[in-house]
């Protein structure tokens, strides 16, 4: 019983949540995984100036281009630099991604939504100088 917790508490055999299966990758396995990651980022990276400058793409489709080509920017970033992927050991990495996005996305458009409202509310120029006067 004492060499089974002998080590920390863990229970023999098992995983903690982010923990791979198998042994760390190999030093030239995380740096090709790195060079892809910079590779592909830089490559989105280019293909979103060239497009924001050429006529390659229909003028008033450029900024879902862009769009497009952010999106899997982020992609790359969150596989090949915070290896977050869809597995089962990066459920934990996955949540707290869902709810840092959650808050950005309540600060954004909750700051939208209150500034026009305020605008809506607030009385046109000419009225609030005839108030002063």
């Amino acid at each position: 019983m004492s060499e089974m917790l002998s080590t920390a508490g863990q229970v023999p055999g098992g995983t903690a949540p982010g923990d791979e299966d198998s042994a760390y990758p190999t030093l030239g396995a995380a740096v090709g995984s790195y060079l892809i990651g910079l590779t592909l980022a830089t490559l989105l990276s280019a293909v979103s100036f060239y497009l924001a400058r050429s006529t390659l793409v229909w003028a008033p489709s450029i900024p879902i281009a862009l769009t497009v080509l952010a999106i899997a920017q982020m992609g790359v970033h969150l596989v090949f630099f915070l290896h977050i992927t869809a597995g089962s050991e990066s459920v934990n990495n996955l949540m707290a991604l869902a709810f840092g996005l959650l808050i950005v996305m309540l600060l954004v458009f909750g700051s939208l939504w209150i500034m026009t409202h305020l605008n809506h509310n607030m009385l046109p120029m000419d009225q609030i100088m005839r108030m002063q006067r």
